[in-house]
């Protein structure tokens, strides 16, 4: 076997006892053992492993698949390719493996987040940077508008309130306001493709619900991401039986709409929207009223606003 090749390989049996437990061999021992052929760069050599019976033959097995997945990705990228691959989905289990290994990452739980700043996204990118730094949380810039994170749990931090200090940020130090989604924790890092598609869809609906600009958990969209699963026509048909007549007076109106939203995020709190909507109470007590009197349903009651919610919900998927 190359010199080279020989090297690579012992590089990758080291991964594969540090990751697996599995003390993997390029020469027989003493003892009782179990001889595994792998093929590695198109050479079919031979290694051993401690054991005999069925516990060694599943390990015999696992090496073997590691190393065929290694042969899979023989070159790996740079690192922001790599991370920007993996947030994606792409690459197998082994392809997420050599990443940690390559970088000495600590797996444990962690989340994704989704930043999308309305301006200077290299400076956004920057000051992400410099908040992350001395921990081993990850960042990278997916496109020519997002920015991605792998944020590892914090007790001391919740999520939200990790995106809210992000937002703060951006905003106090560059005038920049972002779009940020927060993913669902996962338990390992082989898993952040999973977390990020979730952080992904939280910027999108709140783009969706006119509230760019703002931290987003995905699981405030659990209810959006369930009805998005209808069909058009059955959304169709759902709308139809409320018998709104004149509803699009207000679902048009992008002003009505966002009170409303507002309004529905601050738990039907009359106080809470007008300070953050920089509106006077009499106003916002206008536009509930007109909501009423135009749909019929008084969202300062909780029933009224879930179905108000519901019919928003059905009113703005049938439009995309």
């Amino acid at each position: 076997m190359a010199d080279e090749v020989l090297l690579e390989l012992k590089t990758l049996l080291a991964d594969v006892r540090e990751k697996s437990g599995v003390d993997v061999r390029l020469t027989p021992g003493s003892g009782a053992e179990t001889q595994i052929s792998v093929n590695f760069c198109g050479i079919r050599t031979d290694v051993w492993i401690d054991g005999t019976g069925a516990g060694a033959e599943r390990c015999a097995r696992l090496v073997q698949y590691l190393v065929s997945e290694a042969e899979m990705h023989p070159v790996l990228p740079e690192k922001s390719e790599y991370l920007r691959n993996i947030m994606l989905g792409e690459g197998s289990g082994w392809y997420v493996y050599r990443f940690m290994t390559k970088y000495n990452l600590s797996d444990g739980e962690c989340y994704a987040v989704e930043i999308m700043p309305d301006k200077l996204l290299p400076e956004a990118l920057s000051l992400v940077e410099g908040c992350l730094a001395e921990t081993q949380d990850l960042i990278v810039q997916m496109d020519d508008n997002r920015i991605a994170v792998v944020k590892f749990s914090d007790s001391a931090q919740l999520p939200i309130e990790f995106g809210r200090f992000l937002s703060q940020s951006l905003l106090e130090e560059l005038g920049v306001r972002a779009g940020i989604g927060i993913g669902g924790e996962v338990k390992s890092f082989s898993q952040i493709a999973f977390s990020y598609r979730q952080a992904s869809t939280a910027v999108r609906m709140g783009g969706l619900f006119g509230s760019e600009g703002k931290v987003h958990a995905y699981r405030e969209f659990m209810l959006v991401k369930m009805i998005e699963d209808i069909s058009k026509d059955k959304m169709k048909e759902y709308i139809d039986q409320f018998c709104l007549k004149d509803a699009e007076e207000i679902f048009e109106d992008e002003e009505m709409t966002s009170t409303a939203e507002e309004f529905l995020e601050n738990s039907l709190n009359i106080s809470e929207t007008s300070r953050n909507l920089f509106m006077h109470r009499n106003t916002l007590m206008y536009r509930l009223d007109k909501i009423e009197r135009i749909t019929g349903l008084n969202i300062r009651n909780f029933s009224d606003a879930v179905t108000f919610r519901v019919i928003t919900i059905l009113y703005k998927l049938t439009r995309l």
